[in-house]
């Protein structure tokens, strides 16, 4: 089968999710009136005594925290607030949770010894272009660097610093780059090859709330080994079955090392999607925000070359990936997805809101603000759908408790210790989205997470089974997703919807009951003997980034 194309188209202090909860290490003095809080030194004096506010929140990102001294343990910063008195700023301080430190450069609590930057005040200013002016500084089709030089537009946010001082690189949001995606315009854009809406809430193909099916994705990142098999066989056990008579199914986000790849195999052989989670899964953040074309190319196209060769999967199915810590790559992420015909991206967080947002394709402007992910969303246009995440309300009595943020994977919902906090968890958030417009209701985990407490399994697995007692809820891969977007589909004609068909309840035995387990070394692993299992030939080498199939390096 040839590849789908688009017409198918808090803060973890391991960094293991990403600086997205960055406030949730935060502590507050709630005992101060907020205009005052952190504002008295130890012996008396105030800390704010001749600070000129207007001069020092002046043209700063109302996200950006800063030091006013380096004195002290590190762990205070301010950032400028607009809602004093007649919209005057003031300052406001936060304090980082005892045992950490104020990142001012990666913007973010981390443990004391990993901060680097207790002498720093501020994240260093870079030059900015003039894009705004009364009148015209240059001529047409040419913008002015931050000096005043007049350049091609097209130079401007290309990755290549063209501008003398460099500004040309440094207003490359969503919002700022001079060559960004245009705002969704319907006319132009028609399934079942676009799809996007003003604000992101619109249901595809204008169907009534009522005949959408709930669609609800259970995904996984992560190795696939003998920790968590057992985990994957109880959930998808082959007898819960859809309204349509199709057995649920899962996605799983495969990373590459410590992965059992006949397990891999027999998931895909029994319909289940597999995607890739990256070849490395390097711990460090920023190589995967600023990475280059070439970097992501390796690691996601390299980690699909394995999964297909290594878990024989033949059929072009690959076409999803997320990004590790939901670190998006920006364009040069989507423009190797594009290049390499990955289908759809899975790494884009979505603030908690009223109504959720479906996926949609990003030909135009992402409807929403680019959340976390260090703000490193794709600004151009890219044939690439996003299945965006929606944040999980996480409130234990949403009627009571004030507002907190929302949680991406379900593990990062720091609150949730029991089983009763899981269920209300998961049901609340079921009729958030049952109850407005219906968009997809994802389900994030790390298996270790729903492997720490029995009691998360049991009741995930009550949930499921309470879900298929309905007729209209429906668990599917982020595949189907996107196929039912491209043909949408009232509830009472899906039972015949072909493309949820294809691999509907499989039976049968797994490819090979006693896979090789394999024995290797690499050059890039010094030191590591790593086994390999697959039902396939063992390679000479463990595959990694520059072996990606094992056979060895290229002169």
């Amino acid at each position: 089968m040839a590849r789908w194309w688009p017409i198918l188209s808090v803060v973890c202090l391991c960094m293991a999710v990403d600086a997205l909860y960055v406030k949730n290490s935060f502590e507050p003095d709630r005992n101060l009136d907020p205009s005052r809080r952190y504002q008295k030194k130890p012996h008396g004096q105030d800390k704010l005594e001749g600070v000129d506010v207007e001069e020092v929140c002046a043209d700063r990102p109302a996200d950006e925290y800063f030091r006013l001294e380096t004195d002290g343990d590190c762990r205070e910063v301010y950032r400028c607030d607009s809602a004093g008195e007649d919209g005057t700023w003031r300052l406001a301080p936060i304090r980082c949770a005892g045992g950490l430190a104020f990142d001012v450069l990666r913007q973010l609590c981390d443990w004391k010894s990993n901060v680097k930057s207790c002498d720093v005040l501020e994240k260093p200013r870079k030059a900015k272009p003039i894009l705004k002016t009364d009148e015209p500084i240059c001529p047409e089709g040419k913008l002015s660097c931050g000096d005043g030089e007049c350049l091609d537009k097209e130079l401007f946010c290309n990755g290549k610093s063209d501008c003398k001082d460099e500004s040309d690189e440094n207003a490359c949001s969503v919002d700022e780059d001079p060559n960004r995606a245009p705002e969704c315009d319907p006319t132009q854009c028609a399934l079942p090859d676009c799809f996007c809406s003003a604000d992101g809430t619109r249901i595809p193909g204008g169907i009534e709330p009522q005949q959408v099916p709930q669609m609800i994705t259970i995904t996984f990142n992560g190795a696939v080994n003998v920790d968590n098999i057992d985990l994957y066989e109880d959930i998808f056990n082959g007898q819960r079955q859809n309204p349509n008579g199709c057995s649920i199914k899962g996605t799983f986000f495969v990373s590459h090392k410590y992965t059992n790849y006949s397990a891999v195999q027999d998931l895909h052989r029994r319909g289940h999607e597999i995607s890739v989670f990256s070849l490395t899964h390097k711990d460090d953040p920023n190589y995967w925000t600023g990475g280059s074309y070439d970097d992501w190319l390796a690691e996601m196209a390299g980690s699909r070359l394995i999964v297909e060769r290594f878990a024989n999967i033949t059929d072009g199915s690959i076409i999803g990936m997320r990004a590790p810590y939901l670190r998006v790559g920006g364009n040069k992420q989507f423009e190797m997805m594009a290049d390499q015909f990955f289908v759809y991206d899975a790494s884009i967080t979505a603030s908690l809101g009223r109504v959720p947002i479906w996926p949609y394709t990003l030909y135009f402007r992402m409807p929403h603000k680019c959340n976390g992910n260090a703000h490193n969303c794709p600004s151009r246009s890219h044939p690439v759908w996003e299945m965006v995440m929606n944040e999980l309300d996480r409130r234990d009595d949403p009627t009571f408790d004030e507002s907190l943020p929302g949680c991406h994977m379900v593990d990062s919902c720091s609150n949730v210790a029991s089983g009763d906090q899981f269920a209300r968890l998961l049901r609340h958030n079921f009729n958030r989205h049952y109850n407005s417009n219906r968009a997809p209701l994802g389900l994030h985990f790390h298996a270790s997470w729903l492997k720490s407490k029995k009691e998360y399994r049991d009741e995930l697995i009550k949930f499921i089974e309470e879900m298929l007692g309905r007729n209209d809820v429906f668990f599917v891969t982020n595949l189907q997703v996107i196929q039912w977007m491209q043909n949408p589909t009232e509830l009472n004609s899906l039972r015949d919807f072909q493309e949820w068909k294809e691999k509907c309840d499989v039976k049968g035995q797994p490819y090979c009951s006693l896979p090789n387990a394999c024995p290797l070394t690499t050059r890039e692993l010094p030191g590591e003997t790593l086994r390999l299992f697959t039902c396939m030939e063992c390679p000479n080498n463990y595959p990694w980034i520059l072996d990606p199939t094992g056979d060895g390096f290229s002169v």
